[in-house]
């Protein structure tokens, strides 16, 4: 009953199905080995800003070698000393925490070398649409900021907006972001959260760069892929499978001389 397995046709077509099973296969695994690439950068990432609490200056992070931020050295412990430029405060709107909407206070600390550093010194609570919130006054002269290394933001990341706000506020965190408003002799890349916060603001806890610690977006994507191929390979199986049973029941329908008459 089965003979017709045997038959060049079938033969074809049972290697077609076997060599689109086998591709199928082969892309699942390769986007569920891309799944977990990203979930073991994403713990690593974790192990190693939770092992390291040893507190560096900000220049043994961001040096020549190693001008950006990476997701090797965002939330780093750093200090940082110069005096805080309170004339040019920045308040960054649209930051939520803990489900609330407000700003961000963003102060200048001018170094010795004449570099600035953007250190958020906290969060206020506030409505976009409302009044903008006060803060205390940063401390005048030198000061040691202890805080963590923030990652560059940008349009569309934890509510960054390009422009369009009022004077005094500041749509992203990041280098070019910072010259267009002040035009200091060169920025340090990214941003410092403050661990000390004055009274009235919150201490903003580390956010990750986007698409940097591995669960993004993107990773679950590659999982859905893989469930997507795994089906595939899983539907071509089946229609062979119920191709097969078909012919044979016709063939032992045409052996017992079942065949409908045709007029």
């Amino acid at each position: 009953m089965y003979r017709f397995l045997l038959t060049p046709r079938w033969l074809g077509g049972t290697a077609l199905a076997v060599a689109a099973v086998a591709v199928c296969v082969w892309l699942g695994s390769w986007q569920l080995g891309r799944f977990e690439d990203r979930v073991s950068t994403h713990q690593e990432t974790k192990q190693s800003l939770t092992a390291s609490s040893e507190v560096r200056p900000i220049d043994a992070l961001l040096g020549p070698a190693t001008p950006q931020v990476s997701t090797e050295t965002v939330g780093k412990p750093v200090t940082v000393t110069g005096s805080y430029d309170t004339e040019h405060q920045l308040l960054v709107p649209n930051r939520v925490l803990d489900g609330k909407q407000g700003y961000y206070v963003l102060t200048p600390l001018r170094t010795a070398d004449g570099h600035a550093v953007a250190v958020v010194r906290g969060w206020a609570a506030g409505d976009p649409s409302g009044a903008a919130p006060t803060a205390e006054a940063a401390p005048t002269g030198p000061v040691t900021v202890t805080g963590r290394l923030q990652a560059n933001e940008s349009v569309g990341s934890n509510g960054a907006v390009a422009g369009g706000l009022p004077a005094g506020q500041l749509g992203m965190i990041n280098r070019a972001a910072l010259l267009n408003v002040l035009a200091y002799d060169g920025w340090y890349d990214g941003w410092v959260a403050a661990d000390q916060v004055p009274a009235g603001l919150t201490a903003v806890p580390t956010v990750q760069p986007q698409g940097g610690d591995g669960l993004t977006l993107r990773a679950f994507q590659n999982l859905g892929y893989t469930l997507e191929w795994f089906v595939f390979a899983g539907f071509v199986v089946f229609m062979w499978f119920r191709l097969m049973r078909q012919t044979a029941e016709a063939e032992q329908d045409r052996a017992l001389g079942l065949d409908p008459v045709l007029d």
